[in-house]
């Protein structure tokens, strides 16, 4: 058991979750409610892909200004 709750806080950590989330996911495990540990993995999943796409959208403007530029010097 405590093999298993070092690799999911050591996933966690490395997939960017914060002391929080693994607080909260350790509890989770603890409890011995694995659809609640489930459920609470997908809520981290979309938060990290809320954060990919928002750095998508700053890559994306950021592009836009160098061919914008890129415009302005031909």
């Amino acid at each position: 058991m405590k093999e298993e709750l070092e690799k999911i806080l050591t996933i966690l950590s490395d997939a960017g979750c914060g002391s929080e989330e693994m607080k909260t996911a350790e509890q989770l495990y603890r409890a011995g409610n694995p659809e609640a540990l489930i459920r609470y993995f997908r809520k981290c999943r979309c938060r990290r892909m809320e954060e990919l796409h928002e750095s998508q959208r700053k890559v994306d403007r950021l592009d836009f200004l160098i061919r914008q530029t890129a415009k302005t010097i031909q």
